[in-house]
Parts: C-alpha cells; structure tokens; sequence
C-alpha cells in the first residue's frame, strides 16, 4: 500500500542531499505531495509535483506505478541506478531515457549590471510586463504556456509563491519566463517562447528580468535545463554547469 506522507518531516532523510526545488516545494508543503511505502517510517518516497516525480529510498515498484494511471505523462527521476533498472522493468519501451542538466545553486553569482543590459535590449515592438491576473489567466488557457501558472490554483497562491516576466505583441503574449514552482525562499524558473517567435534573444530578456525581481524579494531563482539549449541560456544569465543526471519520460 502506499501513502500520502503529510509530516513530511518523516519522508525528509531520504531526500538528503538532492539540491531540487521541487522536492523541497513538496517537503516544506507549499506545493506537490510526498508519497511513501509506510505512512509513519516510509523507507521509500516519492516527491511528486506537477509532470515531475522524483524517486528515493529503497526502490519500491509499488511507488513508481502509483497513480500513473491519472496523468498521461510523468518525468521521473531516479535517486540511483537500482531506481532506474526498476523504471525501466516496469515501463519498458514507454520509459523514454533522457539527459537533463542541473545547473549550479549560487545566490551571489548574478551581474545585476549584465542582466539590466539585456532586459533594456528588448526592441520597441515589443511590451515586457510582469505576469498580473489577467495574464495569469490568460496563460491557463494556452497550451504552449499554460506550465507558466499551471501549478498554481489561483492568482493569489500565485503572488504568495510565484512570480513572471512575459513579452507581449500586439497584445499577444509571445515569451515568459515564469515559475514553474515556488519553494520557501525561491522560485524554479520555467522559460518558453511561441514557436515562430524563438531565436530573437526574447527568452533572455524574460529570464534576465525574472531573475533581477527575484533578487529585489530576496528570492532565489533557480533554474534546471532540459536540453543545452537551455544551458546556454542559463550561462549567459550568468548560471554555472553542474551536472548531468538521468530522467525518464514516461507515458501513462
């Protein structure tokens, strides 16, 4: 049987050490859920927070296949090989492995200067605006951007624990950077573009000014990459390479 850990406390040991927002989002209760094997000394968990479910402990099949029936896509990520092995046992060709790129937790690595810079380079036919209700709303009802808010049940949980830049043309958004989730103390940054509108730098202006309003509340914006596409954008930001680390996409 499995568990929903609400003293998350108790799930917390087995999580030790892994530097994922999202986990801590789940453990500090502000968004997500921690499942366990036992509901008082679960030895196995999972932290579970929008597509993403995040995997530690002893392996536990029963973990991995629980309430994947609800959701036609998760992302998981396994805390070891043995996690892994197991995914793949269960999931077969529908476990997609993939590579993702943690990138570096450092609070005092921004140029405040460079990121002005980029946001001020944002040519005149464009609107930069920080996400408020209406585009709050908005975003729920676009597919391409709709993980800019999809995590947030409604604008004031929003306020409370998000925060986005977003580019408007002709009253379209067209770019955003938002937060895909909030933790206490941070953000983790979600950045997309509408297709037709990619490579024109609109990505960078979005994070750059993201990052510069999380600076002003004392905020961390942390950011994780799905590709090097992504890394790139990080470094210019001024984020450093960590790691690579493995991830299976999973459909349900």
């Amino acid at each position: 049987m499995i568990y929903q850990i609400t003293e998350t406390e108790k799930a917390a040991p087995l999580f030790a050490g892994w530097e994922e927002t999202l986990i801590w989002s789940c453990l500090q209760k502000v968004m997500g859920q921690i499942y366990g094997n036992m509901a008082e000394t679960p030895d196995s968990a999972a932290a579970v927070l929008g597509d993403f479910c995040f995997l530690a402990g002893i392996p536990c099949r029963k973990l991995i296949l629980y309430r994947l029936k609800e959701s036609n896509f998760k992302i998981m990520i396994p805390q070891n090989e043995q996690w892994g092995n197991l995914i793949e046992e269960c999931f077969g060709e529908k476990a997609k492995r993939t590579v993702r790129y943690a990138i570096k937790k450092e609070k005092d690595v921004f140029d405040t200067e460079k990121l002005n810079k980029i946001v001020e380079a944002l040519p005149k036919e464009y609107t930069l605006q920080m996400m408020d209700e209406a585009l709050f709303s908005y975003c729920k009802k676009m597919d391409w951007c709709r993980d800019f808010v999809s995590q947030y049940s409604d604008f004031t949980l929003y306020q409370k624990h998000g925060m986005g830049a977003v580019i408007l043309k002709g009253g379209e958004v067209i770019s955003g950077a938002s937060s895909y989730s909030g933790y206490l103390g941070g953000i983790e940054i979600e950045v997309d573009t509408k297709e037709e509108y990619r490579r024109r730098g609109l990505a960078a202006v979005c994070s750059a000014k993201l990052i510069l309003e999380c600076l002003k509340r004392g905020w961390y914006p942390s950011w994780d990459a799905a590709n090097k596409w992504s890394v790139a954008l990080a470094e210019k930001l001024g984020y450093h390479f960590d790691h690579e680390y493995l991830a299976y996409e999973v459909k349900g």
